[in-house]
């Protein structure tokens, strides 16, 4: 069984899937016993055939498809829960994260205490436009005001988080935006390690401004729901 998940969602990203493979491969080749688990939203290009062709040369990668398109989180959740590792790492499909970081990030879970179950990147020097690194500043802003998650960049899409802390987690369409506040509030710690963001290389975002902000403002009061409503209580076995 592979200590660790790779988990990628796409959707209509044939041009990126090839070299973001490569770089999965070279980094984590000789370094860890892992599987690459790409989750295909429903990509209307040939997304698809391109990763059923992909696996004759990468054994490692397994391949799952939406039959409807279902939205990022949803391909995030498909991908952990058909994951064999006991740890996940995700990744964006757009080759803006660098695989790189993985082999970090897993050297960062190894001298941590087992209470940190979430270790969230975080782009501290953005390749992104001056509008999207704005948005996304006045996001986290308020969300980390009203969430308290003392996160400074939940967008960002390179993450390992144990996989059976994650799936304890409540279920909602974009809940990975909001993975931090949700495991706090499931009373396990989060730290955030600086890493790698690359200019996309092909294709173009899913997202606009627009939409990630009525969406967001609708999840910040669940989620904000969801944490004044928690309760955690101790217990021993007698």
């Amino acid at each position: 069984m592979p200590q660790l998940s790779v988990v990628v969602p796409v959707f209509n990203e044939r041009d990126n899937v090839l070299p973001l493979i490569g770089e999965i491969a070279a980094a984590l080749r000789g370094a860890a016993d892992f599987e690459i688990v790409y989750v295909d939203d429903a990509s209307k290009d040939d997304t698809l055939a391109v990763l059923t062709a992909a696996k004759a040369d990468y054994p490692e990668l397994r391949v799952i498809r939406h039959l409807s398109q279902s939205g990022q989180s949803t391909a995030v959740r498909t991908g952990v829960r058909a994951a064999r590792g006991e740890w996940i790492a995700t990744l964006d499909g757009d080759g803006q994260n660098d695989p790189a970081d993985i082999p970090r990030l897993i050297a960062m879970r190894d001298e941590s205490p087992d209470t940190i179950k979430l270790f969230a990147g975080w782009r501290v020097n953005r390749k992104d436009t001056g509008s999207k690194r704005f948005a996304s500043k006045f996001a986290n802003g308020l969300r980390s005001r009203l969430l308290r998650d003392e996160t400074p960049d939940t967008g960002c899409g390179i993450k390992l988080f144990e996989r059976a802390a994650f799936l304890d987690l409540p279920y909602f369409d974009h809940m990975h935006r909001y993975l931090p506040a949700l495991m706090q509030r499931a009373g396990w710690q989060v730290k955030s390690v600086p890493v790698n963001h690359r200019a996309r290389g092909s294709g173009v975002s899913k997202y606009n401004n627009l939409n990630r902000a009525l969406v967001g403002i609708a999840d910040l009061r669940g989620v904000a729901w969801l944490i004044r409503r928690s309760k955690r209580t101790a217990t021993e076995e007698i």
